[in-house]
Order: structure tokens, then sequence, then C-alpha cells
């Protein structure tokens, strides 16, 4: 018997929403919320009644909306960068560099960002230090800065021709938006005839007993078919989840954790790892330095004078060292933690042989913030010493890393180079959305690392980006979502050993 031959009991207000269905074809279920004012477990009920007696469709559609981040929020609101300056230079002719930076109050990579758009566009010319407009009538990035405001306000707005342009430049990201549709498999019309209103009323209250309204009250039957409400329960981040994860994985394996500040002095960070003073990477622009205090204070003496000495002439090693004048002020520096190596360096002093060590510490770089890059992250550090550990011992911890806790077969080995290590080298793992990414380093620390702290054994090091083993694992295509705000993604995202 098909439903337009047999007679279907509905509750009135499934009734209701049958006929809003019918009225508004393919409404998503928020919308609905909004319109019957029910709470969620209510319209359930009353779309599961819907659903069983095969009056409507249920459709979970998944979509992609751009929305914008941070950056581009402020650039909605203040204009981009380079409006601003050209704006500035429009209006005041020739400036420096230093005036334009106080005229914006903006950092200095913002600003040379802009400074670079602009004369990437030959708009700008810079003579002796004075920045000044070269056409002062064109309207810069005009229709990327009214594509940013109707994002900004909710207007609707076609961003397929500016989509590479705003997620290059952070100002916009690409986020999965979930949603339900319902749709009329029937027309209200056509059953109209074959519904039979029942009682709205779930239970007895103490006035129907009361009163004794019970006796002509017919109670509603219950639906054992329809979907009960979701409810989430509480559960940990499901990245916190997979950080407490390995840590156990390693302590299993029979690791100590090894722990270091966040704020260090540069002779850890940098200097007890022979990365000489003049290294690009010490510079301000790849190291957070700190304003205040600028100096810390030194370790032991002995530890101090031998990696100076590593430095200017190698040490005890047979290595001739950097050959330059060490500098112990600029090794009092502070800066912020660069890399977890330097809690593994900290932890060479009193090292006990044979034994092996990992940490888990958040690191700080003035990165470009992108899909697989931020300014805070996380490294999964460790190291090893045996006076009998190789370098092949190294590539199976590696291996360990990419199949055991990335779940990932896909992975290839790159000979690399860093100043502590020798040999070294790049583990990289292969990504269905990002395809190959580099996970982090490794390699067996160098003599003139070692030896100033008095081990001669073999010691292997690595230092892998433990976000990127979590994206690997879970299909995360942007770090960023790690840290996001985002319900649907905290409430479903999987969690490990899932």
């Amino acid at each position: 018997m098909s439903n337009l031959e047999k007679k279907i009991s509905l509750p009135s207000g499934a009734v209701k929403i049958y006929k809003i269905i019918d009225e508004n074809s393919n409404i998503a279920i928020k919308e609905l919320e909004k319109q019957t004012k029910l709470d969620r477990g209510k319209l359930e009920y009353f779309l599961g009644l819907l659903v069983s007696n095969k009056l409507i469709s249920r459709l979970d559609v998944v979509s992609h909306q751009v929305s914008l981040t941070s950056n581009g929020k402020e650039a909605a609101e203040k204009q981009l960068i380079e409006r601003r300056i050209a704006k500035i230079l429009n209006e005041k002719g020739s400036v420096s560099l230093d005036d334009l930076s106080k005229s914006l109050k903006t950092d200095n990579k913002e600003l040379n960002a802009g400074i670079g758009l602009l004369k990437k566009q030959g708009l700008i010319e810079i003579n002796k230090g004075q920045i000044s407009l070269i056409d002062n009538k064109q309207d810069v990035n005009k229709d990327l800065q009214l594509i940013l405001e109707k994002l900004f306000s909710g207007e609707p707005v076609d961003t397929n021709d500016f989509n590479e342009l705003l997620f290059q430049r952070n100002l916009a990201s690409l986020e999965e938006v979930k949603d339900i549709r319902l749709e009329v498999l029937i027309p209200y019309k056509e059953m109209s005839s074959s519904i039979q209103k029942m009682s709205d009323v779930s239970r007895l209250t103490p006035e129907m007993i009361r009163d004794g309204s019970w006796r002509d009250t017919k109670l509603r039957e219950y639906n054992l078919k329809a979907s009960p409400p979701i409810f989430y329960g509480g559960r940990k981040q499901p990245y916190a989840a997979f950080l407490d994860d390995v840590k156990q994985k390693l302590c299993a394996l029979g690791f100590k954790e090894m722990r270091g500040p966040a704020v260090e002095l540069e002779f850890w960070n940098f200097d007890a790892l022979f990365q000489a003073q003049d290294h690009s990477a010490r510079e301000w622009s790849d190291v957070y330095q700190v304003s205040e205090p600028k100096h810390g204070k030194l370790p032991e003496a002995d530890y101090v004078e031998n990696v100076k000495k590593a430095h200017e002439n190698g040490y005890n090693t047979g290595s001739k060292g950097w050959r330059y004048k060490w500098n112990p002020m600029k090794s009092a520096r502070l800066v912020l933690r660069a890399h977890g190596t330097s809690v593994s360096a900290r932890t060479l002093v009193d090292l006990e042989v044979p034994s092996k060590y990992f940490s888990i510490s958040r690191c700080y770089r003035p990165d470009t913030v992108d899909a697989t890059h931020l300014s805070e992250f996380t490294q999964v550090e460790g190291i090893v010493v045996d006076p009998s550990i190789t370098f092949r011992d190294l590539l199976g911890i590696l291996k360990a890393f990419a199949v055991d806790i990335a779940e990932n077969e896909n992975f290839k080995f790159k000979p690399d180079y860093y100043p502590f290590t020798e040999p070294s080298v790049e583990l990289n793992v292969l990504d269905p959305n990002l395809g190959w990414i580099e996970f982090g380093g490794a390699g067996i620390f160098r003599p003139e690392v070692t030896k100033p702290f008095g081990i001669e054994a073999p010691v292997i090091a690595w230092g892998l980006g433990i976000e990127r083993l979590f994206m690997v694992k879970h299909g995360v295509a942007d770090i960023r979502e790690l840290f996001s705000h985002k319900f649907s993604w905290l409430r479903t995202a999987k969690m490990s050993g899932d």
C-alpha cells in the first residue's frame, strides 16, 4: 500500500512543519528552526516522523565558503596596507620609511610587504631613502578592497577571480560548511486527506491527574524509529589528545622527557649547537628577540669556554671551528625558543651514557602564516646517546614517526645540512592534500656540539613539526585548523586511537 492510500497519524506540529517544507523546497534545517521557533530536540522529533513516513527527505550538504581571516578583517576596516601607504604618499608627497612607519603605526613586516606590492606594480619609486608615488591617480587594488568590505559586511559576493590572491596574502581562508537540507517527497496537497491529526500530549501531568482530564486525553504514540537529538559530550581537543598520545608512546619506549624555558639564551639556542654568530638565522627577521631584559646569565664558565673554543678553533675535535672572535654578549642575548633543539642542547650537560630523551616544545619564529606554517608551533625533539648508536638507527626512528604516528607509508629521506649535525637528513611524507611536505630534520650531533660538554659517545638527534604529523594522520589541509574554535571540527574530528 502506498503512502497516498494509507492513513498517517501526525501531531499538529509535524503537519505544520510538513507545510513549511512543502512551501520552501530545499529549506535548510537552521532556517526551519528560525521559522518554527522550536528547540532542536522537538524539531528533530517532528522531522523524524515525516522522514519515517517517507513524506520528506534529509540531505547532508557540504559546501565551501570564503571567510575573512583576522588580517582580512583588519584590511576591510582600515584598508589594505598598500592603499594606506598610497594615501599618505598622495597627501604628503615624498616620505621616508621611518615617517611612513610612524604615520601608519604598523610593524616593519607589514610595511615592507605593502611597499613591495606597490613597487611590483610600478606605482612608487625609492630615491635616497625617500618613497614617492609615480602615479597618484590610480586607485590601488580597488576591486580587492571592495571584495574584502563585502565579505566583512556579509554581502553576497563572487570571489572566484580573487581567491588565489586572498589566500596567498592570508586575507581569507576556505571553510567547509556542513548543512542539512529538507525536501518534500510527496506534496502536502496530495497527502492532506490521508493525514489524521494526533495528540501532541506525550506525558501525564499532575494537573491532568487532579482534574481527571487524563480520561479523555489520547497520549501521543512514541516513534521508536525517530532519530534522537544529537548530544555532544565533553571531549579533549583533538590535537591536544594527539600530543598526549605521542608523549605516552615515547614514554612507553623508555624515553625520558626533557624540558627547557620558552625564553632562551642564544647560547643554548645557537652557540651550544655550533651555529655561527653571524648566521642569518640569528637575525631579528628569523628569531624573536626579547626587548627587556635583553640579556640573561650564561651557564657554568667551563662550558662557555669550551663552546667558545669550538667556535674559534674547533676545540679538541680536529675541526678548525668558524675561525672568528666569539662574542659572549651576543651569546647572552635572550630570544624566544626558535627550535626544540635548544632543549636537547641543555640536556647535554651531565648526560648519562647510554640514555634517550624527548621533548614536545612550543617554538616561535616570525614565519609567514600559511597552510603549513605558523609563527608559533610545536616540535617533537629527541636525542639518543649510546656508544653503539648509528645513522641507520636514526632512520629507523624517523620511519616510526612516519608510519606508526603519522600512519603514512609514503615517506622518503633527503640529505640535508644543519650546522649542528653531520650527516644530516630530512624526512618528507606524501600528503594527498599538500603533496610532499617536510616533517623535519635529523642527524648525528657534530663533535663540536658534544665534546664541549664532555660527551665522547655518538648522539643522534631529530626535531619534527608535530602539527604536520597530525595533519597527515587526520587529513587536515590547513595547519590553522588545529587551533580552530569551530564546533563542527572540534565535535567530529577523529581522535587518536579511534
